[in-house]
């Protein structure tokens, strides 16, 4: 039997929500699935995969663009397999200590494409990150990197044993 092929697709600016994509598909991987990691806008059709995972990074309470015109772009497809959607973004640790309910637009997004849930991680500011609003935020203290890859490959694990019960 061929495994089951996921795609993780993911819209991003500065890469941080990149390499959450990438774990995400290196642990659905680990778990025997078929996972291809794209950005976001260079997926068009998603009908070759049996369920898909789309991120976005947060910025100012928005939804990445890309991951959102993704999701608009693929909306009859994504309807009729299992969706997980996911957020990156909180520059501290709250993604940590508790549920971070999904933004409004993210909301939105699963309510339309039947999405079966989402997960918001924390996201990367970084000296090495591009941008005014980034020099501003390492300047004043409020960067850093609050990715935590234990969280992030476990609900990628989760993701797998959930697909592993689907026909």
């Amino acid at each position: 039997m061929t495994p089951k092929r996921v795609l993780v697709a993911y819209g991003t600016k500065h890469g941080a929500t990149a390499g959450i994509a990438e774990q995400i598909g290196t642990s659905l991987r680990e778990d025997g699935l078929d996972a291809v990691v794209l950005p976001a806008d260079d997926v068009d059709d998603v009908r070759d995969y049996d369920a898909v995972v789309l991120g976005g990074a947060l910025y100012a309470g928005h939804w990445s663009r890309k991951a959102k015109r993704c999701a608009e772009r693929n909306a009859d497809s994504l309807k009729h397999r299992p969706v997980y959607l996911f957020s990156s973004g909180p520059l501290d640790s709250s993604a940590e200590q508790q549920d971070v309910p999904p933004v409004p637009a993210v909301a939105q997004q699963m309510e339309r494409l039947g999405a079966r849930e989402h997960a918001t991680f924390g996201g990367s500011v970084t000296a090495q990150t591009p941008g005014l609003m980034a020099r501003v935020l390492v300047r004043s203290g409020k960067a850093g990197d609050f990715r935590n890859p234990e969280r992030i490959q476990s609900w990628a694990h989760h993701i797998s044993a959930e697909l592993a019960t689907l026909p």
